[in-house]
């Protein structure tokens, strides 16, 4: 068993965890679990969006679940525009997946994770899913609880080794 598998990277208050990080191909995902959702890191000078879920009530990378017919990098597109009005500057570049696994039941999945860039500011409009986005450095003090295994992954999209496009 991968040492990763041990012992998680980082694990949240709510019990989930992110077990693994792989920087494979996006044309060949995991095999060993799911792979139901996909997220996006969207940069711009610096900062990354993060949106105000209303149900978790926690700031969040854009995100959310596969729907049938859809690619992750599908996925991740919709769920940025419905989530916050935002559209990447060019295409999104894919990342890796994050393994995790999730409370309370325990379940073990993957999660796409794309990352891209935004030249301008969209107007944003509050929704049901969606109270507010922010454009964060990682570091400021954000108003309300801020999902650490996002932050996390928002970290990784930006380390210039793993991406052409750095943030």
């Amino acid at each position: 068993m991968d040492r990763s598998e041990d012992r998680p990277l980082l694990t949240d208050d709510r019990g989930n965890a992110l077990l693994a990080f792989t920087w494979e191909d996006e044309a060949t995902p995991p095999g060993d679990a799911p792979l139901p959702a996909a997220l996006v890191a969207l940069w711009r000078a610096g900062r990354v969006l993060m949106v105000f879920d209303r149900y978790r009530q926690s700031w969040e990378l854009p995100g959310g679940r596969i729907e049938q017919g859809e690619s992750p990098r599908q996925a991740a597109l919709r769920e940025l525009s419905e989530e916050s009005g935002q559209e990447p500057e060019g295409p999104l570049w894919f990342v890796g997946y994050a393994k995790f696994v999730l409370a309370p039941d325990q379940r073990v999945e993957y999660l796409a994770v794309f990352a891209g860039h935004s030249a301008g500011v969209r107007d944003f409009e509050a929704n049901e899913e969606t109270a507010g986005i922010h454009w964060w450095d990682l570091l400021e003090t954000l108003p309300g609880y801020v999902q650490c295994l996002d932050a996390y992954l928002a970290e990784l999209t930006r380390l210039p080794s793993r991406s052409p496009h750095p943030g």
